[in-house]
């Protein structure tokens, strides 16, 4: 059945306009009567066309339910920018794997470095691919991709969470042995190909992240990310 995301809704009048009503009446050359799904704040809405024209299709909603693609907890992804386009990869499959949000920050080992109105420019291409992704996934709903972050705006915002971890390749406790016991929120800070400056890692540690490593093996920045949300994603009975 087809999926499409609304940001909001009116439960007592779905109405779905722009490019996604071209797409239903002249791609999909659905009609009215015919099912289909909106996905919104993590919800799957199970609903019926009511009446449509190539601006606005309006639905009668059947059912509702929470989306059971979306995992119990959300992970919000800090990447250190990476070079090219590693960081659209990064975004593809962190929203894949259960991701709700993913924040590009600047870190002293930044090769790539980006004034933040260049940035800006990239984000929705960015915003793009994470939508794609959502839908692929059968995602409940679109994970943001915020504008780029300093370090000290991660370190502030880390601090909120349930449960900080500071991916770190010179050592830390295993997945395992994190505590994530009632944990509801996540903040994951990854390095990008030089990882973190100590200082940095010091910085996180004193704000309580919990510092984790993935064992011997070097990985890449574009891997490193993908492993550690699936490693979470298991540990909190999500995979």
């Amino acid at each position: 059945m087809p999926r499409f995301f609304l940001e909001e809704l009116d439960e007592s009048d779905i109405c779905i306009t722009g490019p996604d009503a071209r797409h239903i009446g002249l791609s999909l050359r659905m009609r009215v009567g015919d099912p289909l799904t909106v996905c919104a704040y993590g919800k799957d809405y199970q609903c019926r066309i009511r009446s449509i024209t190539p601006e606005e299709v309006h639905l009668e909603m059947l059912s509702s339910a929470l989306c059971a693609a979306e995992p119990s907890v959300a992970l919000t992804l800090y990447q250190a920018l990476p070079k090219a386009d590693k960081l659209e990869q990064i975004i593809q499959k962190s929203v894949e794997l259960g991701a709700v949000r993913i924040v590009p920050v600047l870190t002293r080992r930044c090769i790539s470095r980006p004034k933040p109105a260049e940035f800006a420019k990239k984000l929705p291409r960015l915003q793009k691919i994470a939508a794609s992704a959502a839908k692929q996934a059968g995602r409940g709903m679109i994970p943001e991709i915020a504008a780029l972050y300093t370090f000290q705006q991660m370190c502030r915002e880390m601090q909120e969470a349930d449960r900080a971890i500071l991916m770190y390749e010179n050592g830390g406790i295993r997945f395992s042995q994190v505590p994530f016991e009632n944990c509801h929120t996540i903040a994951m800070a990854v390095g990008s190909e030089g990882g973190f400056d100590p200082e940095e890692a010091e910085q996180l540690q004193n704000a309580g992240a919990v510092s984790v490593w993935l064992g011997e093996r070097i990985l890449r920045c574009e891997t490193a990310p993908l492993a550690a949300i699936t490693l979470t994603m298991h540990c909190t009975g999500n995979l």
